[in-house]
């Protein structure tokens, strides 16, 4: 991973701070962590010496036919799928068929460091877990395991709405995979708010109820959540043909609304309205409350903002589904913190711009007010790469992982995601880039032709 010592800027020499160091004992030097891309040498080693072969391909276009394989075909399906005919979902991987990086010699490559600040804190890696509901449809493992992979690597986590697993045992899960004391601090903690020991953000499909809001949003505080992500696309569903052919919709048997029903206020309201009923009691009729409020068809307005601020206090909101500068104005207006341009991977609005086309323009518009963040399509280093070097901040990942975890649980998502970590890192050498700051986009050549058109859908 990297996080090694650099030289000092000129790279010409030794300070006097680091001859001093030299002299002192090497005991007194705080060990280098591992480069992210020697993952590649692991799994040529793992081979070599004990004929063992990567837990899932590592063939970014032989990936989806792996977890079609091993998941069922409805989870499959879901996951996998967009909105309509799916030429939106195309369009994302097409966009970045369309840049073409130019690589740079004779450069110093090492060692690299794809660390980045986001709001004030520095994270490992520039990439976070895109927020993906309903994972325990994709393994037994679900969030539990995507979230123990992602705090393995320092990757931070997003824990969806939609998710099969309470945030409170995901949280704990995460944080005991990387130190066992963890539950024991907890429990003992005093405070009312709890220090992550693995790096996790809050996505919010905004309920209508403010009430029950609030409680969603004081959980994920003393969860340890850093940012609070909005997704605004999704306040009714898309039509998605693969989902409707097999009447395939979790949520309305209570797949993915783990954190709505384990949620103290929305109980009391839905017992308010039922005679006194636990959501227990009646699964179908509470996940039609629950789907009444975070997927109503009623989109939230601007103004509504106000109230996320006052519940979220000072940390950082970040609003995720924006595709146009207009937009993106609209949220420096009203204080947001940061943007996330994404058009869902293709899963809302059939016939939307790729999000890779609207990232310049948006960046150029508002990177100086906002942190710009990008989501959809990214399936490869070199997606990574050409995201940053476009103006984002830090990119999302989602499909892939998950597709890893439906083929091999935990571990294969934690294989799939350090081998984009490798590739982002190997790929950043072979580019002539030592620093994720290095990337912009003289780096890029934009290649206006027919070819390329399908890969790593």
């Amino acid at each position: 991973m990297s996080g090694t010592q650099e030289k000092d800027d000129k790279g010409d020499g030794e300070t006097p701070a680091q001859a001093q160091a030299q002299s002192q004992p090497q005991t007194q030097k705080p060990k280098p962590k591992q480069p992210y891309g020697q993952y590649q040498i692991d799994l040529y080693t793992q081979a070599l010496v004990t004929g063992k072969m990567p837990i899932v391909t590592t063939d970014p276009n032989k990936l989806e036919q792996a977890a079609k394989e091993a998941m069922s075909p409805q989870a499959f399906n879901y996951v996998s799928g967009g909105a309509g005919e799916q030429a939106t979902m195309h369009a994302n991987r097409l966009a970045f068929r369309q840049w073409k990086l130019i690589p740079r010699m004779l450069r110093p490559t090492m060692p690299r460091d794809l660390s980045v600040t986001l709001f004030g804190k520095t994270y490992g890696t520039p990439l976070l877990m895109a927020p993906i509901g309903v994972q325990a449809a994709y393994h037994a493992d679900g969030e539990k395991g995507v979230a123990t992979a992602c705090a393995a690597l320092g990757v931070p986590f997003l824990y969806s709405t939609a998710s099969c697993t309470p945030l409170e045992d995901v949280a704990s899960a995460a944080d005991c995979s990387i130190n066992p004391l963890a539950e024991s601090e907890r429990a003992a903690s005093t405070s009312s708010i709890t220090v992550a020991a693995a790096p996790r953000w809050f996505q919010l499909y905004w309920p209508l109820d403010d009430a029950i809001t609030a409680s969603l949003l004081s959980r994920a505080r003393v969860a340890g959540c850093e940012v609070l992500v909005v997704t605004l696309d999704t306040f009714t569903m898309a039509w998605r043909p693969l989902d409707l052919d097999a009447g395939y919709l979790p949520f309305a048997q209570g797949e993915g609304n783990a954190l709505g029903f384990s949620d103290p206020i929305f109980r009391q309201k839905f017992a308010e309205q039922h005679d006194g009923g636990a959501v227990e009691d009646n699964v179908v009729q509470a996940s039609r409350f629950w789907l009444g409020e975070v997927f109503s068809g009623h989109a939230h307005r601007w103004e509504d903002l106000a109230t996320l601020r006052r519940l979220w206090g000072d940390r950082p909101i970040v609003l995720k589904g924006v595709l146009s500068v207009q937009d993106a104005e609209m949220a420096a207006k009203h204080g947001m913190d940061g943007i996330i341009v994404s058009n869902h991977g293709g899963r809302q609005l059939d016939g939307a711009v790729p999000s890779l086309e609207m990232l310049p323009e948006i960046v150029d518009a508002v990177g100086d007010r906002l942190t710009v963040l990008f989501d959809s399509g990214i399936r490869t280093g070199a997606d990574v790469l050409k995201a940053l070097a476009l103006g984002a901040k830090a990119v999302l990942v989602g499909r892939p992982v998950i597709y890893g975890l439906g083929v091999a649980g935990s571990e294969g998502a934690q294989h799939v995601l350090a081998g984009i970590l490798a590739d982002v890192d190997q790929s950043m050498g072979l580019a002539g880039v030592q620093k994720v700051a290095e990337l912009n986009r003289t780096m890029l050549r934009r290649i206006n032709y027919g070819g390329d058109v399908k890969s790593c859908l």
